[in-house]
């Protein structure tokens, strides 16, 4: 059951970062498009997923309150005013997401809502993940720091890196997804996001060795790991072969790979642990019981229909948007 319930929510996690990243990156993206009427071909892009694709987080944090809540109870202590500030920005992009379709006077504001939203739950994401990479102030398996204890220079770093990294990988969704004006911005913008991301991941490598995280002798113990970065290289050039032939087959399925190589690094570098380097999985597990009863509910019914909801959701609205689509 630990095991299960582990393998459920690195899954839940890594659909959250592939599937709300590209319509968080698309948001991001929203003040580059050359006019409303590429606004509204960019929103009728993630009309019909981006509420689903949200969906993937509120199964993740169910399991870590279900499966693990030691590690529930930690997180929240640590990133309380952070997670608040991610939920306030996905409350507000949704709110103007649905708003700025039928405003006039203020759909500038609503549009800017939706941009502000789109990047404070990105950020606040990145920053987490680089608290969590750089380590966490835990005594007796709680935490022990202040309500800013997470916030360092590499968090913040973290931040910024994601926010790029969604943005790539929203771009490729618009260029896979649209025609006409959005594509091409997307097109013009990807050789410069992968730049960016590929200085971004070099600068955290940098920082990670000057700060001699504790992470990084993994690296030293597990000389394995070195396979997941040699699997996000090759991701990036495909990548680039599909930049350069603007073949929008390869552009989404090799952004993903790239999210999926670097979040397998981190899982493989954390294990056994979920809070490194203080909680290890079976510590944070909730008692066999406790488990057993989970499965029985969410593990046989609400996870494989969330997961053939949004299966059918992509196949069923497969293919291009039309110009005209403007909302689904």
């Amino acid at each position: 059951m630990i095991d299960f319930w582990a393998a459920a929510l690195a899954l839940s996690l890594l659909l959250y970062v592939l599937l709300d990243g590209f319509d968080l990156g698309v948001g991001m993206l929203f003040p580059f498009a050359p006019d409303e009427a590429g606004r509204r071909h960019m929103l009728a892009a993630i009309s019909p997923v981006w509420d689903g694709n949200e969906t993937w987080l509120v199964v993740a944090a169910a399991i870590l309150f279900g499966a693990f809540p030691p590690v529930y109870a930690l997180l929240l202590s640590a990133f309380y005013l952070p997670l608040l500030v991610m939920l306030a920005g996905l409350i507000l992009r949704g709110v103007a997401f649905e708003f700025r379709y039928k405003s006039r006077r203020l759909r500038r504001l609503w549009d800017a809502g939706f941009v502000a939203g789109s990047y404070a739950a990105a950020f606040i994401q990145g920053a987490t993940v680089g608290a969590l990479v750089e380590g966490l102030a835990v005594e007796n398996g709680a935490y022990a720091g202040g309500p800013l204890g997470w916030l360092s220079p590499f968090a913040l770093s973290c931040g910024v890196g994601l926010c790029i990294g969604y943005a790539l990988i929203g771009a490729c969704w618009i260029a896979g997804k649209t025609t006409g004006a959005p594509r091409d911005l997307a097109l013009r913008l990807l050789p410069r996001l992968l730049a960016a991301l590929m200085a971004f991941l070099a600068a955290a490598f940098a920082l990670a060795l000057s700060g001699r995280l504790a992470v990084m002798q993994r690296w030293i113990d597990r000389p394995f790991l070195i396979l997941f970065p040699l699997i996000g290289a090759g991701a990036v050039a495909l990548l680039l072969r599909g930049i350069r032939r603007h073949d929008d087959r390869l552009l989404f399925p090799a952004a993903a790979l790239i999210f999926a190589a670097a979040f397998a690094t981190l899982a493989a570098s954390f294990l056994p642990y979920m809070v490194p380097f203080s909680i290890t999985i079976e510590e944070a597990a909730a008692p066999e019981a406790s488990l057993r009863f989970l499965f029985w509910g969410a593990g046989l019914f609400v996870l494989p229909l969330t997961l053939a909801y949004t299966v059918a959701v992509y196949v069923i609205f497969r293919g291009r948007v039309n110009t005209g689509d403007e909302h689904y």
